[in-house]
């Protein structure tokens, strides 16, 4: 809900500036027809559109320009780095529509014409002065970056078109495109619109969106976050490793300033792959140190990729690797307020989705975590719910059930075997009441139908609290 609202209070603001614009014309009579003839409707009409998807367009891509810089700030207001994530995904698909619609308006030139003649046509707005002459490079430039900002969101969105590491690379050149587009809304933005709010919004947008460009470029996203660690330990948890997972203790340096239970962190092994998102499926201090005093995390990673079922054959111990991070507010802590009852706490984890809760039980075994017994720090009875595809060779299912048996706070347990028949439903959880505390990760088709479940819920006077790891980097 955070990333809706946020989204939508974003187009609202960018919205209301290109009303505040209309406003102002209507009020100053700024549109004349290019003959000194009344401005015919259509024409008048692709005019506004052209300005409204520019602003749109150019606006919501400066802010995901912000938001790729993974700012640890960034995280409070939005629920996480993951949550960040999915806004600059959204941002960037928004200002792709939005693009097409301007290109759209552009074109429609032609038809207007063919209609309606060139009667009432509004006259070529002036420009900055001192970037008249640049008026025919910024249409071509702003076209081209059109075309690329479009391709680049759809090899995004259809994964299945480019694998992650081409993909990757590609990525790279949006800072390039971003300071095209923002050459193109730089000189075609008519002059009258600088002295209005909504040319105060786009010059403030076009600075900052550009120094976000400039840093991206440098390399200096994350830079601040990363440090140099040690593969310890590699072992794979099965005996087919096109299928088991590989668990990986990994060696951080003194100054490493510790995670909490449920974090995730950038991992990077090979400079030419980049790096990879995986969460850290241990608790602080779970682990221990190596004999020089090192701390120890552990990543389970499952193969789920061309890149990941390769893991095992290229880590070893001893290997130089570069972690990130951490990041992530997925920790299981529940609001509570002076009362009031705390809701019934239901995981739900399904695939690699039990990572994060593999961190939240070890934090909650005995003597692990002194502050996991304390009162009103967050933590309350809870009951996992393990979906897997066969749990009579699910590798992790024992430690699973080891932990939630030692937990304290108690921590029951439901195991979902896919092999079964045993499919997790939302009408499954609501034995638990209508008041719950969920919190889900696993695979976005898992976590739509329990989204689904929660507004069910609601419609009937319930209230199921969802939290949802949106781990897409994507």
């Amino acid at each position: 809900m955070r990333v809706r609202g946020i989204w939508a209070a974003w187009a609202a603001v960018l919205t209301a500036a290109w009303m505040l614009a209309l406003w102002a014309e209507q009020g100053q009579g700024l549109v004349a027809g290019a003959n000194g003839e009344s401005v015919q409707w259509a024409w008048l009409l692709r005019r506004d559109l052209l300005l409204l998807t520019g602003v749109w367009s150019l606006g919501m891509l400066s802010l995901a320009m912000w938001l790729a810089l993974r700012q640890p700030w960034m995280e409070r207001p939005l629920g996480g780095m993951d949550q960040v994530y999915r806004l600059h995904k959204w941002l960037g698909t928004t200002a792709a529509v939005a693009a097409v619609m301007h290109w759209i308006a552009k074109e429609s030139s032609a038809w207007i014409k063919t209609v309606w003649g060139t009667a009432g046509r509004p006259a070529r707005d002036a420009m900055l002065p001192w970037l008249a002459e640049g008026r025919s490079w910024a249409k071509d430039l702003g076209e081209w970056a059109f075309y690329a900002l479009l391709l680049l969101v759809v090899l995004t969105l259809w994964r299945r078109l480019l694998p992650y590491k081409p993909w990757r690379w590609l990525h790279r050149v949006m800072p390039v495109l971003y300071g095209a587009l923002v050459f193109h809304s730089l000189v075609l933005l008519p002059q009258a619109y600088w002295q209005q709010p909504v040319g105060w919004l786009m010059g403030t947008l076009m600075v900052l969106g550009s120094a976000a460009a400039l840093w991206a470029l440098a390399g200096r996203i994350g830079r601040a976050r990363r440090y140099a660690a040690q593969v310890h330990a590699v072992q794979l948890l099965g005996t087919r490793p096109a299928q088991a997972p590989l668990e990986v203790l990994c060696a951080l340096p003194a100054h490493w300033p510790g995670h909490r239970a449920g974090q995730f962190v950038f991992v990077r092994w090979d400079a030419w792959e980049g790096a990879h998102p995986f969460t850290v499926a241990s608790a602080p201090g779970a682990c221990g140190q190596t004999a020089d005093g090192r701390t120890l995390l552990r990543l389970v990673i499952k193969p789920l990729g061309d890149y990941t079922a390769q893991l095992h054959r290229r880590l070893h111990a001893g290997q130089a690797m570069q972690i990130e991070g951490p990041y992530g507010r997925f920790d299981g802590r529940a609001p509570q307020a002076d009362g009031q009852a705390v809701p019934v706490q239901v995981w739900v984890a399904a695939g690699v989705g039990i990572t994060p809760f593999l961190a939240w039980l070890e934090a909650r075994q005995p003597g692990s975590m002194p502050h996991a017994e304390a009162p009103g720090d967050g933590l309350s009875t809870a009951h996992l719910h393990y979906c897997t595809r066969d749990a009579a060779s699910d590798a992790l299912l024992p430690r699973v059930q080891n932990l939630c048996a030692e937990a304290c706070p108690p921590v029951g347990l439901t195991v979902h075997d896919a092999a079964q028949g045993q499919w997790l439903r939302p009408q499954d959880l609501e034995h638990h009441g209508p008041e719950l505390d969920l919190w889900v990760c696993g695979p976005q088709s898992l976590g739509d139908a329990l989204q689904q479940g929660a507004q069910a819920v609601r419609a009937q006077g319930g209230r199921w609290r969802l939290h949802r790891e949106a781990f897409g980097m994507r």
